[in-house]
């Protein structure tokens, strides 16, 4: 699906990059209105292999090193999320859980990594010292990429309840409609949300198979043992899906109430000629032919955002891009909306695609709606290669100031109290350090899970809703510190921070500091 297209940034020159820094700091009128709080993620698949790591049986400071690029050149680019997928097929990349080790980490399932670490855990703490979200991306049915016996150990479920698979378009896949299924399901991923320091849970599109062939689903003896109250098994598989959803929702938030449960459903929920409240398209439905009832589980609650995969170019005939925007804006029933955006397309020279403003044109259309809260890309390595000379457009344009995170006040609504006694001291070798005390403890019995650095010019105004004046988003609450060495010799300068909880709730002002040059 993607293409080795080398990175741009390797035949640019120091000097032109240069050029493009002051070209977009020549005013306001060069660069894009850019919000205070925006989700900007990446997908970072594992499954073969295609973002990270870039091959299986890679040694654990390999792997670790190549994470350490990837997250730094998505902080270079301005994404504060990463959507890290944890269980490609009923394997694991982590270590504390239920399944085994994934193949397409070590190249053997069951097999640890070599010397054994856990890349969960250094994943989450690398992207949280980045002011990044991380979210375990979970496939929930795909028990097997393929039909080779050999890439399966033994000990994987598949071969100690073959009775719960069944086999479509050359893969095994969880059969949804048995209730031990979904209970095993919910235990793993569970399993995740207790031991890790997660920001989210997250689902992508894959739920029953993609249409493939001709071939029918083989579940039907399942729905004769299991179906009792439903007169279609259509109906039926939704149900299934629902109730995992559903049943998800409550247990995630019940043992930690700020992990997100997200899901990206396919771009189309229903075309209209299907059902009235459905989008002006006629591409493959993702209620009728996936059994996945996103708007469903917008309206019941049961997610925190919904994030379509709208892969679509403008004026698409079957399912154009700001057709789909339009009608998934409107059907967010309060809950976030974030637009995944096909990064891996951004060199395609296929019709729409053609047009190398496409995705810039994408996102300046997405920020016309304040229901929509950001975009997820697809994939990491799309962006790390610069295809098309997309990263670029994120870096020095529309990503070019620090974001905060959307908050979400059907969580938690309650901001934590201020950080107190901020001080500065200019240091001898140039640059401002800056310290404070952590905040008391809020009503709701919360104090702060880390800190907003904002920087104004002498005369500026003071504005914390302007993203231009974020120097760094900081994820611990133990960070009480700060050093600025981007200062200007002679320059006079406004500090001030701001706590943040979990639920990225921001406080009112710390004290101000007014810096007096040496």
């Amino acid at each position: 699906m993607l293409k080795n297209i080398p990175s741009l940034n390797k035949s640019l020159s120091s000097f032109f990059y240069f050029f493009l820094l002051c070209c977009f700091s020549a005013g306001a009128n060069n660069v894009e209105s850019i919000p205070k709080r925006e989700l900007r993620g990446a997908w970072v698949s594992t499954v073969v292999n295609i973002d990270w790591p870039s091959k299986a049986g890679l040694s654990s400071e390999i792997q670790k090193q190549e994470l350490l690029r990837l997250l730094d050149a998505h902080q270079r680019a301005g994404i504060n999320a990463i959507f890290l997928q944890v269980r490609p097929s009923a394997d694991a990349i982590y270590a504390r859980g239920k399944e085994l080790w994934s193949r397409f980490l070590t190249g053997r399932q069951g097999q640890a990594p070599s010397p054994v670490y856990d890349p969960l855990d250094f994943a989450i703490q690398e992207a949280h010292n980045r002011g990044m979200e991380l979210h375990a991306w979970f496939n929930p049915y795909r028990a097997t990429f393929d039909l080779n016996e050999s890439n399966v150990s033994a000990n994987h479920i598949t071969k100690q309840h073959p009775e719960w698979f069944f086999v479509y378009a050359g893969k095994k896949l969880f059969n949804p409609g048995i209730p031990e299924v979904q209970q095993y399901i919910v235990d793993v991923i569970m399993s995740v949300v207790k031991n890790y320091d997660i920001d989210g849970v997250h689902f992508d599109d894959y739920f029953y198979p993609y249409p493939a062939g001709g071939q029918s689903i083989p579940d039907e003896q399942t729905f004769r043992r299991y179906g009792r109250g439903f007169s279609k098994i259509d109906d039926w598989r939704r149900n299934n899906v629902n109730q995992l959803i559903k049943t998800l929702a409550d247990s995630i938030h019940q043992e930690k109430k700020y992990v997100k449960f997200g899901i990206s459903p396919f771009g189309i929920w229903q075309n209209k000629k299907q059902h009235p409240e459905g989008s002006e398209t006629s591409g493959l439905s993702g209620y009728a032919q996936l059994y996945a009832d996103a708007r469903a589980w917008l309206q019941n609650g049961w997610v925190d955002y919904i994030n379509p995969q709208i892969y679509f170019p403008f004026k698409n005939r079957a399912a154009a891009y700001e057709t789909l925007i339009d009608w998934w804006s409107a059907n967010t029933y309060g809950k976030h909306l974030y637009i995944g955006q096909a990064a891996y397309r951004a060199a395609d020279n296929t019709t729409g695609w053609r047009d190398r403003n496409q995705l810039p044109n994408q996102i300046r259309y997405l920020r016309k709606f304040p229901n929509i809260h950001g975009s997820v890309y697809f994939s990491s390595k799309s962006l790390v290669n610069n295809l098309g000379g997309f990263r670029d457009s994120l870096q020095y344009n529309f990503y070019r100031y620090k974001s905060l995170q959307p908050s979400m006040p059907w969580i938690d609504s309650i901001a934590p109290l201020p950080p107190q006694n901020l001080i500065y001291h200019n240091l001898n070798r140039g640059g401002i350090s800056l310290r404070w005390d952590q905040p008391p403890v809020a009503s709701d019995g919360e104090t702060a899970y880390g800190y907003v650095i904002y920087r104004f010019n002498e005369g500026e105004e003071i504005d914390l809703n302007n993203a231009q004046n974020i120097l760094e988003i900081i994820f611990d609450a133990s960070r009480t510190y700060y050093t600025d060495q981007s200062v200007r010799s002679g320059a006079r300068y406004t500090y001030i921070v701001t706590a943040i909880d979990r639920m990225k709730n921001e406080s009112i002002p710390s004290n101000t500091q007014i810096t007096i040059p040496n």
